[in-house]
């Protein structure tokens, strides 16, 4: 295969990676900031016990977990094409 079509393949699968895992993590992040604020105005308004360890997170969901390991198998995808490009020119 010609190097500049690994090149392609390699920004192919780069922007696909991105473009997969893009929503999951930002819907995880933001579920974790809205977790914070919430702890913070429950804080602010005296709901809380005082010594009381802050509430263990979540984590990421199961479909959040499946879009971020397709990401990284885009990205993995995305490296061995730009070794093969650089390999190969």
């Amino acid at each position: 295969m010609p190097p500049l079509a690994w090149l392609m393949v390699a920004l192919v699968f780069g922007a696909a990676a991105a473009g997969f895992g893009r929503p999951a993590w930002r819907s995880y992040r933001a579920r974790e900031s809205r977790d914070l604020n919430t702890e913070r105005y429950r804080a602010w308004r005296g709901h809380t016990v005082r010594g009381q360890p802050p509430p263990t997170r979540e984590g990421m969901t199961l479909g959040e977990r499946r879009r971020i390991y397709g990401a990284a198998a885009f990205g993995a995808l995305a490296l061995v094409a730009l070794v093969a490009f650089f390999l190969t020119s």
